[in-house]
């Protein structure tokens, strides 16, 4: 008797839909990456646009592009790989993120307006 044949050993059988990505994918993801980090940095260096609270939502939107370049480029994330479990649970982790974040902004927004000290004609009005 002959042992099987196993001619096709290298072929993925793991139900994953989507490629494990290519040399000119992971070129193009890692010169967006080195671009979307280096735009930030010319802006803040530079003082480009000279209001901070402007340069802060740019250099905010810019990660958040960042993100979405690594998950696509690098973690293979698409709405067909793994059924659509891996878009699931990113959702989810937005959702907690967004939660968490937003929580703690409120938390620590009003700790500061409620535990901040009084002036002195405040001082003088309390019973």
């Amino acid at each position: 008797m002959s042992a099987p044949s196993h001619a096709h050993h290298d072929v993925h059988h793991h139900g994953d839909a989507s490629g494990h990505g290519t040399l000119r994918g992971y070129v193009t993801g890692f010169v967006l990456a080195v671009i979307l980090t280096a735009i930030p940095f010319w802006l803040v260096m530079g003082d480009v646009l000279g209001d901070s609270q402007t340069t802060a939502l740019v250099i905010m939107a810019l990660a958040v592009v960042q993100i979405i370049v690594h998950m696509v480029y690098f973690l293979h994330m698409n709405t067909r790989s793994e059924g659509g479990w891996t878009m699931l649970a990113l959702i989810f982790t937005v959702v907690l993120v967004v939660i968490t974040l937003s929580g703690s902004l409120w938390v620590m927004y009003h700790l500061n307006h409620n535990m901040m000290p009084v002036s002195a004609h405040d001082m003088r009005n309390m019973p």
